[in-house]
């Protein structure tokens, strides 16, 4: 026996270290395990988990509420109002300590705001006014936490070399798209047997999980009790930054690429009002379109990474237009005709898009990460993120803006293949701008502002 346990102990030893380096290299992709990575990553994890109610929300507003497709997608962009002023909320974190952290007590606010705007929904809320109010409060929650964990995955980025460039925001992403993954069929399953109120209830409780693990967030108590003096050197700092040509041409770029109309409000009530798909299968092609993120997460990562920013924004662009344009098919009910059925022909569509648009969005962040100059880059991510936000609402405002003229609602979907059109080749429109970005990731390191003495000074107190 004193011969057997130490030779036990060992084996346990050497399976503990497999098991830590394999979980380094293969899940977390170089980063080494921490008990912060594992808050930043849990908090992801959270906002790909409150995709449970996405379905509950849609079907909230169209049916409980009685909303129109444009006045839904309208709605839609007013509640991302919070995502577009991401920056304040990292002011308000720097500038603004909270019994001295700057970190956890806005993770633990931001978790108990999120829960108690799903609990409103459930138990309170009962015109489109307040819909919207709510809404916008869960996505305030959500961008409050998102602002400080981009905050910390920025300093680390920062750190990787060009050969790891991307790597903490694929498992970042990685994680949001894990969360989506396990509730994306329950999602649809839910509202077969229980009301859209108990689905927000039910996801009311993981919001609380942001608030429990903001202990995890490794941060030392600061002394005085407000730093606007730092948060004042960062504006000056951050309008200088945002004067070069290698900052404000690919944020341009991005935001011309992302502010295209959307069509996603009008199409909802298409296949549920006209094709008559109910939440159960939704809740199925939101598995597929989870399962296609986390395949386009790896295949950036294993196989596009390198790639010039260009070469993928160009043909993911291409590739995304003509493949929308099948769309029309289902649209036009022409899928009949050649012998596939409207849910096998959305499953197949929905995956192949996802997989192309993860591709193309991970560049997003990647780029965004690495044009921000040392001492600002977190409150910089957050502006450029926040341009991607205000992108996203000018999408969803010009989308129900076209939905409107052309007299789409929620029984008349004869001119909804004009909107899938103008939707589609509109995407095509900033590709002459290409040359805004940079030629690849060592271009920007040497196009990259270098950082000032003041802005060394603010990244230590940062």
């Amino acid at each position: 026996m004193a011969v057997f346990l130490p030779d036990l102990s060992d084996r346990i030893h050497h399976v503990k270290q497999q098991s830590r380096q394999f979980l380094k290299d293969k899940v977390l992709f170089g980063n080494e395990p921490s008990p912060e990575l594992t808050a930043i990553l849990l908090v992801y994890f959270v906002q790909g988990i409150l995709g449970l109610a996405r379905l509950a929300v849609s079907f909230f507003l169209k049916d409980d509420l009685g909303l129109s497709p444009a006045q839904v997608s309208a709605l839609m962009g007013i509640a991302a109002l919070p995502w577009v002023v991401k920056p304040l909320f990292g002011f308000m974190s720097d500038g603004l300590p909270i019994f001295g952290y700057r970190r956890r007590p806005y993770l633990i606010l931001a978790g108990l705001l999120g829960a108690g705007s799903w609990l409103s929904l459930a138990l309170v809320v009962n015109t489109a006014w307040a819909a919207t109010v709510a809404i916008a409060l869960n996505s305030l929650s959500v961008a409050i936490s998102d602002v400080i964990v981009d905050s910390l995955v920025v300093e680390r980025a920062r750190k990787e070399s060009v050969a790891k460039a991307g790597s903490l925001q694929s498992v970042s992403w990685g994680a949001s798209a894990l969360g989506g993954l396990l509730t994306a069929y329950f999602s649809g399953v839910l509202l077969e047997y229980f009301s859209t109120h108990v689905v927000f209830g039910i996801t009311a409780v993981f919001p609380l999980i942001v608030t429990l693990v903001a202990g995890l967030i490794a941060e030392t108590p600061i002394q005085s009790s407000s730093e606007w003096a730092v948060v004042a050197r960062q504006v000056k700092q951050l309008k200088g930054a945002i004067r070069q040509p290698a900052i404000w041409m690919p944020t341009a770029f991005l935001f011309l690429w992302q502010a295209t109309p959307s069509s996603d409000s009008a199409f909802f009530f298409f296949i549920t009002n006209d094709l008559g798909f109910q939440p159960e299968f939704l809740g199925r092609v939101r598995l597929v379109t989870s399962m296609a993120a986390l395949l386009g997460i790896w295949m950036f990562q294993r196989f596009f990474k390198s790639v010039p920013f260009r070469t993928i924004f160009f043909w993911t662009t291409i590739a995304s237009t003509l493949l929308g344009m099948t769309t029309l098919l289902l649209v036009t009910h022409a899928n009949r005709a050649i012998g596939i059925d409207d849910q096998w022909f959305s499953l197949g569509d929905s995956l192949i898009l996802t997989v192309l648009g993860e591709i193309a969005f991970m560049p997003v962040l990647v780029l965004a990460a690495r044009i921000c100059p040392a001492g600002i880059e977190a409150t910089l991510f957050a502006l450029l993120m926040s341009v991607s936000n205000l992108a996203g609402l000018v999408s969803h405002e010009l989308g129900a803006l076209l939905t409107a003229w052309l007299g789409i609602t929620e029984s008349n979907f004869q001119n909804l293949w004009i909107l899938v059109v103008i939707t589609n080749f509109s995407t095509l429109l900033p590709l002459p701008l290409l040359r805004w970005l940079p030629e690849d990731q060592q271009a920007i390191a040497s196009e990259s502002p270098e950082p000032t003495p003041e802005v060394a000074v603010v990244s230590s107190q940062t």
